[in-house]
């Protein structure tokens, strides 16, 4: 703590002289006042900030030009700052002062949250210290890219009402008053004034209120074109409303208003009040009328927890709707929230306005009114149809397991002899279904499929991934193991098995894998989906496999070609299939995520934010298991070991002690890890055995997202590399370079 008060007390030098007398007769240099304010906006052009009052980095460290520009520009700033005479008090009204004010205030509160945020304090000061010392002729050394991210990391994660915040934000409102656009140029007088009066949380599928919100500007008349935001209210139209983080609306006298509270016919009961909703990246909450996800402002009621978004309270509703798609009759609309079920999709729920026919007991949702005829989903290889009720027997859905109700409607497949069910609602899940109605539309004549290889003789295959050579089928069982012979396709080693081998290089392909489809469906993904591989095409190390954890830089993996669609999949990820049977559990798995869920899986514990979020689920409990869990080898072979290792579970009550092999530290005998069965009590970590970044190819090149080689190269263990994020030596099968930098995994070079 003393060298921190030191430091502190050297930077706070910078701004107060220690001369006590003033010395009324200076003058601040209008030229250095106007290059300091310039240089702070400058900085803060580098960052932008967003709706829910969040900093967010335009130019991390990943992006080497504007780390560069921001070290530059700061080093200027300290420079100006040394050099500035502030023994007298410049004029109150000057920006300049307030800036200064604010800084000066910053440095004296860091006594006081030294205790509460002791890592923000230590990490700023060695960050300006590392500024001070870089040469701008030179890369910025990686540390202080570290130290940037992670000062960033946790400022971030303070309370937004903590004083240091608030003051931030005054020395931003200041900065912003210097480059405002022209009120003529926003156009407000074409939009519509928000004013939201209560702030909402989505917690576990229900809002809560957070607080109230007030203006955060004092001033009036000096709003902020930078915290102005547009909202478009609908999809496809121009942006009809605004909102005003500086007033909140009330100084925006020339500007049509929202009503802030409103009485609507579909929520005769109580009104509606006008709330702005934090952000979330996990959940979604749909509109009760248009079943669309609510804008980030919307309509609520408290105490019925109902929401709608805006676009839709300001449209009348619906009354009756004649000549309907699923019913002979008009429909009338029930003007109350009700718990009554569906004819066409079956569910008794009230989050959605229901049409009624009372002569014929017909009861409809609105969003169901809708629904498609005839569908293709990802999980039956025919079309099915709408049907508004079963025949006799005992049906199932295909994609939820669950029962159907035989006396409402559902989709059934349209082929004779085939028994394929499914809910209305599970069928059109957007995981499933491609939002295409194929009534009226014939079906496609299925292409004849190409296969992968042609075969040259018994064992000789041309396969389409190696085009200058032919592969041989290798059969002998008795082979040595050899863990550098890793498959081109899966990139994991050939543990056992047969395996086809290029008769002129070290190009290797399982059986398995030489004979995967070059199209195929998968069930987590509506569209058709082709392999790619057998190239060297250089990789962005950011594109990941879109159902497990690690990224598709190496080796086959399958995508989805459609236009503006970014899915694909690993081949081990790819050919996994329901109903799964697993070691690490007792009961067959299945896929039957819904697209805004979100579950832990039972194994890792880990609830990962993948592209999708699909899991594959126990029925008859709450057991899930995530891809990356269910794709790791059960079996595979360790070099030093002749038998075969099995991947262990673990047992909560287990007192066993074990020890890894490679690494010689303690193996946790609750998680799982590998071991010999036979007699040779054999224990290896994971991440010791396969690696901790699994798929990754030794030899193989990606790219960063600031155009930066990653490259991916074997480890020979004789001079293990060191690690310049983890500090340790490079303990896998591979490491990476990265920046003419060593790194032991993909999580270090995050970590930088």
């Amino acid at each position: 703590m003393p060298e921190l008060i030191s430091t502190i007390d050297q930077i706070y030098s910078l701004f107060i002289s220690p001369d006590p007398e003033p010395k009324p007769e200076a003058e601040i240099d209008p030229e250095q006042e106007s290059k300091f304010i310039s240089l702070l906006s400058q900085i803060y052009s580098i960052f932008a900030i967003k709706t829910d009052a969040e900093l967010e980095l335009r130019g991390g460290p990943e992006e080497l030009p504007k780390f560069k520009s921001f070290i530059s520009l700061t080093k200027q700033l300290m420079s100006l700052i040394s050099s500035l005479d502030l023994e007298t008090e410049p004029e109150p009204e000057s920006e300049f002062i307030s800036v200064v004010s604010c800084i000066k205030q910053i440095i004296s509160f860091a006594n006081s949250i030294s205790n509460s945020e002791p890592d923000f304090i230590s990490s700023a000061t060695e960050m300006f210290r590392l500024i001070s010392s870089t040469d701008l002729e030179e890369e910025p050394p990686m540390q202080l890219a570290a130290l940037f991210q992670h000062t960033l990391s946790l400022l971030y994660s303070m309370d937004r009402d903590s004083e240091l915040i608030i003051l931030i934000g005054k020395i931003i409102s200041v900065i912003d008053r210097t480059d405002s656009e022209p009120e003529a140029e926003w156009g407000l007088e074409q939009l519509i004034s928000l004013s939201p009066q209560i702030k909402v949380k989505l917690v576990q599928g229900k809002f809560h209120v957070t607080g109230k919100i007030e203006r955060t500007s004092k001033e009036k008349g000096r709003c902020q074109p930078k915290n102005r935001h547009r909202l478009y209210l609908e999809s496809g139209e121009d942006a009809s409303h605004f909102l005003c983080k500086d007033c909140n609306g009330e100084d925006h006298v020339e500007c049509e208003k929202t009503p802030v509270e409103v009485k609507h016919l579909l929520h005769p009961k109580h009104s509606l009040q006008l709330v702005l909703q934090k952000s979330s990246i996990t959940q979604t909450r749909k509109c009760f009328c248009c079943d669309e996800d609510l804008k980030k402002i919307f309509y609520y009621c408290t105490g019925c927890d109902y929401a709608m978004n805006i676009a839709c309270a300001e449209k009348p509703p619906v009354l009756f709707i004649d000549r309907p798609k699923w019913h002979a009759d008009t429909l009338a609309l029930f003007p109350r929230q009700a718990f009554l079920t569906c004819n066409v999709c079956a569910v008794a729920d009230s989050s959605s306005p229901i049409y009624m026919c009372p002569p014929c007991d017909f009861v409809v949702h609105l969003k169901c009114i809708s629904l498609p005829r005839v569908i293709r989903i990802s999980r039956h290889q025919h079309r099915i149809s709408f049907t508004t009720s079963f025949d006799e027997g005992d049906w199932s859905c295909g994609v939820c397991r669950k029962t159907i109700d035989n006396d409402y409607g559902g989709y059934s497949c349209i082929k004779d002899g085939c028994s394929y069910a499914a809910h209305s609602r599970c069928a059109t899940q957007k995981n499933v279904w491609d939002g295409i109605d194929l009534e009226g539309v014939p079906e496609e004549i299925e292409e004849e499929e190409v296969e992968p290889f042609v075969t040259i003789s018994k064992g000789v295959i041309h396969h389409f991934s190696h085009q200058n050579h032919h592969l041989r089928l290798d059969e002998n069982e008795d082979r040595v193991y050899d863990e550098n012979k890793i498959c081109q396709a899966c990139i994991m080693p050939i543990y056992f098995g047969n395996f086809f081998s290029c008769m002129q290089c070290d190009y290797i392909l399982h059986e398995e894998c030489a004979n995967l489809s070059l199209k195929a469906y998968n069930p987590i993904h509506p569209h058709l989906l082709s392999l790619m591989g057998g190239n060297d095409d250089v990789r962005k190390y950011k594109d990941k496999c879109s159902a497990c954890p690690w990224p598709c830089i190496a080796g086959f993996f399958y995508e989805c070609r459609k236009e503006g669609c970014s899915f694909k999949l690993h081949v081990q990820c790819a050919t996994i299939s329901e109903p799964l049977l697993h070691e690490s559990h007792n009961h067959s798995l299945f896929l039957t995520s819904k697209p805004e869920e979100q579950r832990s899986c039972s194994v890792c514990k880990d609830s990962r934010l993948e592209f999708t979020n699909e899991t594959f689920n126990c029925i008859e409990c709450e057991f899930a298991l995530c891809f990356g869990c269910a794709t790791l080898p059960q079996k595979l072979r360790y070099k030093h070991d002749k038998h075969i290792l099995t991947l262990s579970y673990g047992k909560e009550t287990s007192t066993m002690t074990y020890w890894c092999e490679v690494c010689e530290e303690k193996v946790n005998p609750k998680d799982r890890f590998y071991m010999c069965d036979d007699y040779c009590c054999v224990t290896l970590h994971i991440r010791c055995l396969i690696g901790k970044d699994i798929y990754m190819k030794p030899g193989s090149l990606c790219l960063s997202k600031d155009g930066r080689e990653l490259r991916v190269l074997q480890n020979n263990h004789m001079s293990r590399p060191f690690c310049i994020g983890c500090r340790k030596r490079c303990p896998y099968k591979i490491f990476m370079v990265y920046s003419r930098t060593n790194f032991c995994s993909i999580s270090c070079i995050r970590y930088f």
